[in-house]
């Protein structure tokens, strides 16, 4: 059974400061476009909160908009994938000990995102 990747949006794209604030339904679009060319058999799902809620998913990229706080989807997703080979991609250290309560591994965000 193929892993799940799910992606702090938000994180990722604030990770490079390459203006990403000025448009951050933009940025957040270009990463689902990067992880979209990943190719694998993984599940990937971006989640956004913010600004960003309103992005479209794309053949590859199942975006979830947060309804509140990025942060806990993602802890919500977790616990959901637990045991299906879940990887979070954040580089927040509360989250990332909020998700290995469910045996989730994390990676940085150049994992998915080289420095620009």
């Amino acid at each position: 059974m193929p892993g799940v990747l799910i992606v702090d949006g938000a994180n990722v794209v604030g990770s490079v400061p390459d203006g990403w604030w000025r448009d951050r339904r933009g940025a957040a679009e270009r990463l689902r476009d990067r992880l979209a060319g990943r190719g694998g058999d993984e599940e990937i799902i971006l989640v956004v909160e913010g600004a960003a809620r309103g992005v479209e998913s794309v053949p590859g990229v199942r975006v979830d908009a947060a309804p509140g706080s990025g942060d806990d989807r993602i802890v919500e997703l977790a616990a959901a994938h637990a045991g299906r080979g879940c990887v979070v991609v954040t580089a927040d250290r509360e989250l990332r000990e909020r998700v290995r309560a469910y045996g989730v591994e994390c990676v940085g965000p150049r994992t998915v995102r080289p420095a620009d």
